[in-house]
């Protein structure tokens, strides 16, 4: 299936990690995905505390038409199986929301479509923005990667000489969105190294 072909669920939560999320859905875009986006009234408010706008404001500058889907609608067609999907991001995503999934209680519409997304085994990516981590949210994260999620945390790599904000924030978006099987022109892959020579 080609990139054009993919639709996907970006859920965004109230934790900390705006412009991760932001990131992703510009990649998506470029790779000619369908988004649904659900946000929360938290991660609202986030946004205006960490990046001086809201969502709402935001989108208003972005290209090309995203389905918005009110979090607190359950009656959305993402509340059910039977819409289609190739998958779901949720980034970030709090352990409030991560604890709601791994125990199916489905208080909001992000929640309930990660559950439909796992009992209709697709294709779950969460990426949790917490530290430290305590023993609650390593027993969630252990039974949701059991149920058939991926644990994705954006933890930045090096290796590629990042010189900037921007260029850490594409390789984890990059990295995340890989693990759906689309790929970005963001990717950086570890090659190896020659070995030197010996003196």
């Amino acid at each position: 299936m080609s990139n054009k072909q993919r639709k996907i669920i970006l859920g965004v939560t109230g934790a900390s990690g705006t412009l991760i999320s932001r990131q992703i859905l510009l990649d998506l875009q470029a790779a000619g995905v369908e988004i649904s986006l659900i946000i929360s009234e938290w991660a609202e408010q986030v946004s205006h505390h960490e990046t001086g706008i809201t969502w709402k404001e935001w989108l208003k500058n972005q290209p090309g038409s995203i389905c918005q889907e009110e979090w607190k609608n359950m009656a959305s067609k993402l509340a059910s199986g039977s819409s289609e999907s190739d998958g779901m991001i949720v980034a970030p995503c709090s352990m409030g929301t991560l604890g709601g999934i791994a125990a199916g209680i489905s208080r909001n519409l992000i929640e309930r479509a990660a559950d439909v997304t796992l009992k209709e085994k697709r294709p779950l990516i969460l990426v949790p923005r917490e530290a430290p981590l305590n023993r609650i949210h390593l027993t969630n994260m252990l039974n949701l990667s059991d149920a058939g999620a991926t644990i994705l945390p954006p933890i930045p790599s090096f290796y590629h000489k990042p010189e900037s904000i921007d260029d850490l924030l594409c390789q984890i978006s990059a990295r995340i969105l890989k693990s759906l099987g689309i790929i970005s022109d963001h990717l950086y892959s570890w090659r190896g190294e020659e070995p030197s020579e010996e003196p």
